[in-house]
């Protein structure tokens, strides 16, 4: 799995002009929160996701190198399979290497509820559908992280 994370001051997806999902750190009284998109790929399991999971809680790159289970940041999850485009010959990527949906869906979500069960309030994407993401990232940064 990998996860390309940006540390945002608010964000936001939208699908077919519903907003699904939401965070706004500093209404909740925090600077930061994350915005985490999710790729996954074939090999992929349970134990990835748990782990990526932990990995993007306890992550400091929040504020004064603090994580997001330090500050009780908010995170919002988006499935991004784009994330395992294959791009090196041509002009076309090869999206071969992403996982197929009954594969990838579950795990997006297992990975948000371990967020969730961890303590973080999570919002999310809709799977599958075209969604417009909208975000300040704040520094800039973003990282990206692999399982």
């Amino acid at each position: 799995m990998r996860a390309l994370l940006q540390r945002v001051t608010s964000a936001q997806v939208t699908v077919d002009g519903e907003v699904v999902g939401r965070i706004e750190p500093p209404a909740a009284g925090i600077r930061h929160g994350l915005l985490a998109l999710i790729g996954v790929t074939h090999t992929d399991d349970e134990a990835t996701a748990r782990a990526l999971a932990e990995k993007i809680w306890r992550l400091r790159i929040l504020e004064d190198e603090r994580s997001a289970a330090d500050l009780g940041a908010p995170i919002l999850v988006v499935s991004q399979f784009t994330l395992y485009a294959d791009t090196r010959k041509g002009r076309r990527p090869s999206w071969s290497a992403a996982a197929p949906g009954p594969l990838a869906e579950p795990l997006v979500h297992l990975l948000a509820e371990t967020l969730r069960e961890a303590g973080a309030a999570v919002a999310g994407g809709r799977f599958g559908a075209h969604m417009e993401v909208e975000l300040t990232n704040d520094g800039p940064v973003t990282v990206m992280l692999e399982i």
